[in-house]
């Protein structure tokens, strides 16, 4: 079997952007060439066009295009042709796209499309509480109407966009992401610094870094030596139109917070394993994902993750077994139970001990990409 992506971020030097959603493709990608398949990426919106392969995985670079009139759709067609091009020279059996941005809206393919539900705009407006762009929900929905199957990452995410988009619920498939375990070992989990809370991902209002910042306040308070390092694109805040949304932050954290807190901006993806093994904890009070891929590479390493209480992370955690969830509005039972992680080693060693299990059990990217591949084939029939 040959399978195409379709994908504005991909982890490689040579492109441009890469977050969550490019992580996972790219390890569904590289699993799925060990396992024989041919697999072709197409990374569009990018500086220059260019191919190569990296681990066996053929990437294409679209060249970002602009338009004297109607950019959206032009090169949206233009995408399309190049990718139909590829397809007919590649003979390839199946292509994949995300919902966001609804990017494959007035494209016709020549196989059949398969769209993964990574989060699309209108699914985080739905959970952020806010009014979305009629023209940005008519993309999606108009690239969802031309799938001919959807994979979901957490049953939650699929239940709530099947709701948005009038879909029918049996045409998603629930596929959680996966990992390659074997990247993601930590054989000294009792070798760590002691009290670092570790927050990994955009500084964004919708991934509840104000909340964070409230919560610290709370835990520096009990605990003088805890720290909380921040790693991640800074953005601006859609809410209040402020240009970085980390000020926001340093105008909640207390007088002792900001002393104990440490930003350190993007750091390359390989790098960030270090700092997931060396943290005490991890924390993650989003209001807004699908699954949450560092979620998933914190627990492979064996850390004691606090996470919401929001539908997709109950899918991934079991409250108090292989972590911690509360909902971040619930500020002073959020910092309680950090503190509590702090101060007690044993059930620390205790819950990441047991969210190893749970991704071996249901974030192996070599089981996961066996059902990928059974779903790819009951669309090809």
């Amino acid at each position: 079997m040959k399978v195409g992506f379709i994908t504005s971020e991909y982890p490689h030097p040579k492109v441009n952007h890469s977050a969550g959603i490019g992580t996972s493709i790219k390890n569904l990608a590289v699993a799925l060439v060990k396992k024989g398949l041919e697999v072709t990426v197409f990374v569009y919106q990018q500086s220059e066009s260019n191919i190569f392969n990296d681990a066996g995985v053929e990437i294409h670079l679209i060249k970002k295009q602009n338009y004297t009139l109607f950019t959206w759709f032009l090169y949206r067609k233009h995408i399309q042709n190049y990718v139909n091009q590829i397809v007919k020279k590649k003979a390839i059996d199946i292509l994949e796209a995300p919902d966001w941005t609804g990017i494959t809206a007035f494209m016709k393919f020549d196989v059949p499309l398969v769209i993964r539900l990574h989060g699309s705009d209108a699914y985080f407006c739905k959970l952020e509480g806010r009014q979305q762009k009629f023209k940005n929900f008519m993309f999606e929905k108009l690239a969802l109407g031309n799938a001919k199957g959807y994979i979901a990452p957490t049953s939650y995410a699929g239940k709530e966009t099947a709701s948005i988009f009038a879909l029918h619920q049996k045409k998603i498939e629930t596929i959680h992401y996966g990992l390659q375990l074997e990247n993601f070992e930590n054989n000294s989990p009792n070798v760590y610094d002691k009290n670092v809370i570790l927050y990994i991902g955009t500084i964004i209002r919708k991934k509840g870094v104000l909340e964070l910042a409230e919560i610290f306040n709370k835990v520096v308070e009990k605990n003088p030596n805890a720290q909380l390092v921040l790693i991640g694109s800074d953005t601006s805040d859609v809410k209040t139109g402020a240009p970085s949304t980390y000020q926001l932050m340093n105008k909640i954290f207390s007088i002792k917070a900001i002393k104990r807190r440490k930003y350190l901006g993007k750091v390359p993806y390989d790098e960030v394993k270090n700092y997931i093994k060396n943290s005490h904890v991890c924390t993650f009070p989003s209001f807004a994902e699908t699954l949450g891929m560092v979620t998933i590479e914190c627990m492979a390493m064996k850390k004691p993750v606090m996470n919401t209480s929001i539908g997709w992370a109950k899918e991934l955690i079991d409250d108090g077994v292989d972590g911690f969830l509360v909902h971040p509005s619930k500020i002073e039972e959020y910092s309680e139970k950090l503190l509590q992680l702090l101060e007690d080693e044993e059930l620390c060693q205790k819950m990441g001990n047991e969210a190893r299990k749970k991704v071996e059990h249901l974030f192996d990217i070599d089981k996961n990409a066996e059902i990928n591949i059974s779903y790819y084939k009951s669309l090809l029939t």
